[in-house]
């Protein structure tokens, strides 16, 4: 079983900064990608930014140079840091990782239990 907890949610002021982390365990055989997604109210569910491990990075416009996502690869974790926050960026996050499988070319994907984001004065 694989399991990935986050944490790092809140309440922050507009403005503001936050992290977030989350943590895979379990039985990984090797990790593709991690990212964070976000779902506000009433919305679909949005990448917000993901990592291919070793590799590029990908930003959602709305979060480009303001959000900045890194890894730690030795303890199979992501972290998502969020700086000038507004209050838009309200929302329940995510976070994702898709690990190889064993001898076949194949992907499968994980999430976390979400954390929630509120951005508000």
């Amino acid at each position: 079983q694989v399991q990935l907890v986050e944490s790092g949610g809140g309440l922050v002021q507009p403005g503001g900064s936050l992290g977030l982390s989350c943590a895979a365990s379990g039985s990984i055989f090797s990790i593709y990608a991690m990212g964070w997604y976000r779902q506000a109210p009433g919305k679909q569910r949005e990448l917000v930014a993901s990592i291919i491990i070793g590799g590029s990075t990908v930003y959602a416009p709305s979060v480009k140079g303001r959000f900045t996502i890194s890894t730690d690869n030795a303890k199979n974790t992501v972290y998502l840091q969020m700086n000038s926050l507004k209050p838009e960026d309200t929302a329940v996050y995510y976070c994702n990782m898709q690990s190889r499988r064993y001898r076949e070319p194949a992907y499968d994907s994980y999430w976390g239990q979400g954390t929630q984001v509120t951005v508000s004065s």
